[in-house]
């Protein structure tokens, strides 16, 4: 066996984790807090790459710069949808899903209508393009890229949600809605802000994986399932999406090494449907505890 092919097939793994987890991280955030299934997840990418592209080709600002601006602009748009839809609507799951699914027809449509159905394309710097060879090793400069933001992603919300009094309020709306608002906590404040930072995430996403493939209105629809399956079988919880992103990356690079791509992609699945048909409350169920 190439000893240089497996290295090169568990950094791949890394790398496939990293992307599911940034596309799942903001799913993670609104569904762990609020309970809230957001179809329109993947509108929100969606509306992250378009923001790039946007911000590129009419303001010529940075690659770099876009990331942030990028999480800026969607987690607005986010902050509207929820102030003037998703809040009416938190004690009721099904009209919930329903509603977001709506939204998510509208972006898309929307976007078509704005940008016209032809493929934009997000530029990067060019040493982003590059590979990085060490020996056996090669690897692609922007995975790596794509790995280190996810880390910092993850540091990020970890920090806001457990180093911030903010990340207090969260955790006491979670726990107990009523118990929190005895104490003064506006927890109608906590979702709106959560689901903002939330849609910004996915937005940031999309600054990522617009470089991956061409920017179309309907782009989001190839991350979405994938972000779903990460933050269930995770249990809802920030730490059960790292893991679960981190194992199927790894699963589904291993398999495409010893099978091929496609036939990767539907072991990791049956094995994902395997696992929560025996523990349906994922690898970390923090969701248990909602009110």
């Amino acid at each position: 066996m190439d000893i240089g092919a497996v290295i090169n097939a568990i950094i791949l793994g890394i790398s496939i984790g990293s992307i599911f987890l940034v596309a799942a991280l903001g799913l993670a955030i609104i569904y762990g807090t609020a309970g809230v299934i957001n179809m329109a997840h993947g509108e929100f990418i969606m509306l992250g790459a378009y923001s790039t592209y946007m911000l590129q080709s009419s303001l010529g600002i940075p690659y770099f710069l876009c990331i942030p601006l990028s999480f800026v602009v969607v987690a607005l748009i986010g902050a509207v949808i929820e102030y003037l839809l998703i809040r009416h609507l938190y004690r009721r799951p099904l009209d919930t899903l329903l509603a977001t699914w709506g939204v998510s027809l509208v972006l898309m449509q929307g976007v078509r209508l704005i940008f016209g159905s032809d493929p934009k394309y997000i530029q990067m710097p060019e040493f982003l393009s590059t590979n990085l060879a060490m020996g056996p090793i090669n690897v692609s400069i922007f995975r790596i890229f794509v790995l280190i933001v996810a880390a910092l992603f993850v540091a990020g919300t970890w920090a806001l949600f457990y180093r911030t009094s903010f990340g207090i309020k969260v955790r006491a709306v979670t726990q107990n809605k009523e118990m929190a608002a005895s104490f003064g906590i506006n927890a109608s404040r906590v979702y709106s802000m959560t689901f903002a930072i939330g849609a910004g995430l996915a937005g940031a996403a999309g600054a990522l994986f617009g470089v991956l493939n061409i920017v179309l209105p309907t782009m989001g629809m190839s991350y979405v399932v994938e972000a779903f399956l990460m933050v269930v079988s995770g249990g809802g919880s920030l730490m059960g999406s790292v893991i679960a992103s981190g194992l199927t990356g790894q699963m589904q690079s291993i398999f495409a090494f010893i099978f091929n791509d496609t036939f990767a992609r539907f072991l990791v699945f049956i094995l994902i449907v395997v696992f929560l048909r025996f523990r349906p409350q994922g690898l970390i169920g923090a969701g248990a505890t909602r009110r």
